[in-house]
């Protein structure tokens, strides 16, 4: 199962690393224009990313920063939002590395997406259903799903 987690961490490396460069082609004002996405443009987009993936990292690491906001803006330039990607990119692959099958079975609990429709046959994952440290309540208080 490790291996698992460690070929999905370097695919996210990997896939990051790919859409920042074909984003850094990309002009300012095309960068930022919104294209009526959830999170607007694909600045809002990308801090929205990061700020997911310090969530789940501050959920099951219990370090590191966690916004209190899905929307918050972690960077305002591109080069800053890359350079922070990259790192939490690594941090993400660092805490891989740091488990050992016994550590990640205790960690990580797996539940099945629950889905319920919502509006025009769209669905709603609820994304604590999703993955979960085992012991929900040992949570850091740094976020709530329900808040953000």
């Amino acid at each position: 199962m490790l291996d698992h987690y460690r070929m999905f961490a370097d695919y996210n490396r990997w896939a990051n690393r790919r859409v920042y460069a074909a984003v850094s082609e990309l002009s300012d004002s095309e960068y930022r224009e919104d294209k009526g996405a959830f999170f607007g443009s694909l600045h809002g987009t990308l801090n929205h990313i990061l700020v997911a993936d310090r969530i789940w990292m501050k959920r099951f690491t219990k370090e590191g920063e966690a916004p209190s906001r899905l929307d918050a803006i972690l960077h305002e330039d591109l080069n800053g939002l890359t350079a922070a990607r990259v790192a939490e990119d690594e941090r993400i692959i660092a805490w891989i590395d740091s488990l050992d099958e016994e550590r990640l079975a205790g960690a990580l609990h797996l539940f099945s997406a629950h889905q319920s429709g919502r509006g025009h046959g769209t669905a709603r994952t609820d994304a604590r259903s999703l993955l979960q440290p085992s012991d929900p309540s040992s949570w850091p208080g740094a976020c709530d799903l329900d808040r953000a």
